[in-house]
């Protein structure tokens, strides 16, 4: 099939990728060299997908690409064609046709191709749901075999979205039977965490891990991650020190992303809760500071997200 792919210069498919799926940086082998491949978009049964093929040297993704965007997702990957080297979260992996790996985008991540020709599929999962609302842990980084039944599962789950229309009736059980499908192929087994150290950079890995798993905690704070990662309030403030942040606004950030994702859902599925149920529930407690803190991240009101598009929207 590599034959059908036509030839995309540089520059355009790095804009196309980077429309998709946010601020990464392709590398060719020869600079400025065309690509053989493509980067789209597909929407299919309400939920997003890029297809990525190309033949370049590499893609990476750092911490600064990483502060650019106001999008957070996991990308479960599943490789088509050719292969391809993935490093994340200190973790390496090779993917080949048929295997699966979910990657995290607030984490740094680089995937190598060596000039050969690679082709995968990537649904964009929304983070915060994805970890707020699941009662298992689940590891990113860990690949899944093409062989394994679970990956064949997910393989089977995706060949029916992309069978369906938007509106179709049975749109909204697939969207929540994939979340869930996902999060139990990759149930954790407690590698991950056992395999972080005790470096400034690995625990800030281990406390965004334990942040996400424990969000609309009321107990969460630098407090509880200090204690529950075994050092001082002081240590871990100097760790959040070091990437520019506070532990505070790390975790009002990810709750305002979460409160975001939900109020998407209510205007999808038309439903009767109100922001502020919503907003307590994601871990809020003084709506009025929700409100500013919502409207100082994502530059609009919350209640904007529920109006109409307009025709002109683009």
């Amino acid at each position: 099939m590599q034959h059908a792919w036509a030839t995309v210069p540089y520059d355009q498919w790095t804009s196309d990728l980077q429309s998709i799926c946010g601020n990464f940086n392709p590398k060719a082998m020869e600079s400025g060299k065309a690509v053989t491949g493509a980067a789209r978009r597909i929407d299919v049964c309400g939920m997003e997908f890029a297809h990525v093929s190309n033949d370049l040297d590499r893609v990476h993704r750092d911490w600064d690409d990483i502060r650019r965007d106001a999008n957070e997702h996991l990308f479960l990957i599943m490789q088509l064609e050719g292969s391809c080297g993935l490093e994340h979260v200190g973790l390496q992996a090779v993917l080949d046709v048929g295997d699966c790996i979910l990657v995290d985008s607030t984490r740094p991540t680089t995937f190598h191709f060596g000039g050969q020709f690679s082709n995968h599929l990537s649904l964009h999962l929304p983070r915060q749901i994805m970890y707020a609302e699941s009662p298992i842990d689940f590891d990113i980084a860990r690949k899944l075999e093409a062989l394994d039944p679970m990956a064949m599962m997910l393989r089977a789950l995706v060949a029916k979205i992309m069978s369906n229309s938007a509106s179709d009736a049975a749109s909204a059980n697939l969207r929540y039977l994939m979340f869930n499908a996902t999060r139990q192929a990759f149930v954790s087994n407690g590698d991950a965490m056992s395999a972080l150290n005790d470096s400034a950079s690995r625990r800030l890995e281990m406390v965004d891990i334990l942040i996400d798993r424990h969000l609309t905690e009321s107990d969460l704070s630098a407090k509880w991650l200090a204690t529950r990662i075994g050092v001082s309030i002081r240590t871990l403030q100097q760790d959040f020190q070091g990437i520019g942040m506070t532990c505070t606004t790390v975790i009002r950030d990810k709750r305002l992303r979460l409160v975001r994702e939900k109020i998407a859902q209510i205007k999808d599925q038309r439903s009767p809760r109100t922001i502020a149920e919503v907003a307590y529930s994601a871990g809020f407690n003084d709506i009025s500071y929700f409100n500013r803190s919502f409207k100082d991240l994502f530059d609009c009101a919350p209640t904007d997200l529920l109006r109409p598009v307009t025709s002109t929207a683009q």
